[in-house]
């Protein structure tokens, strides 16, 4: 992980490296119930990657992860995380606050995206 200070309210943690060793190790830290679901994923990606003959597969499961501990280890964007997961997945799609949480889930992933960017 890179070195950074941490701010009281700020990220729980440092930004890991986008590598799988420092990213499973930042998951492990802020969102350990979804190791298992990055292994799964990582294998699959590995093995997509061997039949596709390309890294393609390997460099999206990086990004996928990097934005997700990026969301994880800022407390207050994993409660708008899961604040609007929960509203998307118990109200009806034809419902006002289903449109309002999908627009903040992609909101959020794309101020993730935008940070790792900026490092």
């Amino acid at each position: 992980m890179t070195a950074q200070h941490i701010e009281p309210g700020g990220p729980l943690i440092p930004r890991p490296e986008r590598t799988p060793g420092a990213l499973r190790v930042a998951l492990a830290q802020v969102v350990p119930h979804r190791l298992a679901e990055m292994e799964r994923q990582k294998d699959e990606a590995i093995a997509l990657a061997a039949r596709a003959g390309s890294l393609g597969p390997i460099m999206q499961f990086l990004e996928t992860w990097a934005v997700a501990v990026e969301i994880a280890r800022i407390p207050s964007t994993a409660a708008r995380l899961r604040a609007a997961e929960h509203t998307a997945q118990t109200v009806d799609q034809g419902d006002p606050a289903w449109r309002e949480a999908m627009d903040e889930l992609r909101t959020l992933h794309s101020s993730a995206r935008e940070s790792l960017t900026r490092e």
